[in-house]
This record gives structure tokens, C-alpha cells and sequence, in this order.
């Protein structure tokens, strides 16, 4: 790509945006961060900041992707509506002279994927596609750093999740392979699936997290009446619930368990696995009671 090509990044205040734009910034890209609060931005040399209250106000993200070369599309907050506001962003950047569009999708993304949540990457893909504009889809598996986080208090992960397998990935490999699709030629029309570079089970991640620590950690298996009653206590909306579970059931039917080389084709090394992960981060599971 052009050296002077100016990416649009929106999402730059989360886990992956953050990681992501100091990325963008060790290696001299020309960025503009398109966010909610620009208090909120990181401060980056040389980076634009631009303000856009939502994805769904068309006009403000029209008018912050002005000039943008390329887009980076971070996925919006679940809701019932986050496939109406991808495609008025989409339209934004259409309309602002954007010519790629680089998105931020899910694995195995489908119209009737198990992960219902993922169905609304599907219609975003598809409405990209429709654009005529040039386009990347980066379809991440589950993030490996949430792993730790679903072991409750008491060491127990517990989920619908049987002996299925998953092939998480960490969000700083996911940053790494946004920035190369960013930021190098040869992208356009590809889509890569983001893994780790190995599937497990909820098992054997208990275990693995169990020596790693010392901790007493294991995994229970719920029925899906179990799993859902036990999640219905937060209070979220139905639609929501069963994005949660369904997660699990992606796990349980093989849906996350492919792994796939397009990480170290696109960055050059291998991604991390859980075993490294946690052996680097014990503290992710400073928050398990220690027996």
C-alpha cells in the first residue's frame, strides 16, 4: 500500500484497538482514531483523532472517515441492532471515499453459525462485499485471553462446552495479524482465519491453568437447561443469554476447533499458545481462590 495511505481505526479504545494502533504507530503508519471519546484515545505520535458518537450516526462517521484510505472495522458492542450500525458505517465509509475496508469478523461466520452471535458477521461481510469496495475479513476465533476469566472464584469453568475443542487465540496475535493486513499489499479479497496455534478442550484448559498456577481448577460440564438458568441471573436480555451459551455450543459441536496457518502467514511466527500465555500472565488468574 501507498506510504502515505491514512487508515481509518475505530475500536481504538478496547483490548484489540489499543494494541493495534501502538502497532500501527511503531511501524509508521499514517492513522486516524475514530472513537467515541477523544479523552478516551491513546496518545499515539502522529495519530489523527476524530469523534463519532456511534456506528449508527451515519453522518458523524461519514464525516470522521473523510480522507481515510482504509477503514478498520471493529465489531460494535452486542446488540439487536449491531447489524444496522456496520452498515451505516459502511455506507459512512462509501460515502467518505474510503476504498478498503479491513473488518474484524468471526470464525466460521455463516448465516446459521451455532455461535449466534456470529450470524451478525455474516450480514456484515455480506454488505462489505455489495459495496464493490475493496475488502479484508479477519475471522478471529474465541480470544485466549478470556480463557482465565470464565474460571469462577471457586476454580470451576462451567459451560455446555462437553469435550469439544477450541482453537482461542490471543488479542495480541489478532492485533499483530490486523496490523500486517493493514499495512502490507496483497489482502484484497482474502479472508483469514485468526486461531491459536493448537485446539483444546475447556478440560484440558482447566488443567493446564491448575499446574500453571497450583490452583485447583476444573471444568463442569452443564446441560444446556443448567447453562442457561445459571447465566439468566445477570439479568440480560434472551437474545443475549443465548449468544452466551451458544458459544459454548460452538465449542461443543467442533465449530472452534479448526486451526489454521494464517496467522504465521501473515506475521511472519507462529501464534502463542494457552500454556505460554498463562506461564507469562498467572496474575489472569489472580482472581481463583487458592485451596
Amino acid at each position: 500500500m501507498p506510504e502515505d495511505s491514512l487508515i481509518a481505526l475505530t475500536g481504538a479504545t478496547g483490548a484489540v484497538g489499543t494494541r493495534l494502533a501502538a502497532r500501527l504507530a511503531e511501524g509508521g503508519a499514517r492513522q486516524r482514531l475514530v472513537v467515541r471519546n477523544p479523552a478516551r484515545a491513546p496518545q499515539l505520535a502522529e495519530a489523527e483523532v476524530r469523534q463519532a458518537s456511534d456506528y449508527g450516526a451515519g453522518e458523524e462517521m461519514r464525516a470522521a472517515l473523510d480522507g481515510a484510505d482504509t477503514l478498520f472495522l471493529m465489531p460494535a458492542a452486542e446488540a439487536p441492532n449491531r447489524v444496522e450500525q456496520h452498515k451505516t458505517a459502511v455506507d459512512a465509509a462509501a460515502a467518505a471515499g474510503v476504498r478498503r475496508i479491513v473488518y474484524l469478523s468471526f470464525f466460521g461466520a455463516s448465516p446459521d453459525t451455532t455461535f449466534t452471535l456470529g450470524r451478525d458477521h455474516w450480514q456484515t461481510e455480506e454488505h462489505i462485499r455489495a459495496t464493490g469496495l475493496a475488502w479484508t475479513f479477519l475471522r478471529m476465533n474465541l480470544y485466549m485471553d478470556f480463557i482465565p476469566t470464565m474460571v469462577l472464584p471457586d476454580g470451576v469453568i462451567k459451560g455446555p462446552a462437553g469435550d469439544g475443542r477450541v482453537a482461542a487465540i490471543l488479542r495480541d496475535d489478532v492485533a499483530a495479524a490486523a496490523a500486517a493486513a493493514l499495512t502490507s499489499d496483497g489482502h484484497d479479497g482474502h479472508t483469514y482465519d485468526l486461531t491459536g496455534p493448537e485446539a483444546f478442550s475447556l478440560a484440558e484448559a482447566a488443567e493446564l491453568m491448575s499446574r500453571a498456577t497450583g490452583k485447583a481448577i476444573r471444568f463442569e460440564d452443564e446441560t444446556d437447561d443448567e447453562a442457561f438458568a445459571s447465566r439468566a441471573v445477570f439479568g440480560a436480555p434472551d437474545w443475549e443469554v443465548r449468544g452466551w451459551v451458544s458459544s459454548y455450543w460452538a465449542i461443543r459441536d467442533g465449530s472452534l476447533e479448526p486451526v489454521s496457518t494464517d496467522v504465521r502467514r501473515l506475521i511472519g511466527r507462529g501464534p502463542i499458545s494457552l500454556a505460554e500465555y498463562v506461564h507469562a500472565h498467572p496474575e489472569a488468574l489472580d482472581h481463583v481462590r487458592s485451596r
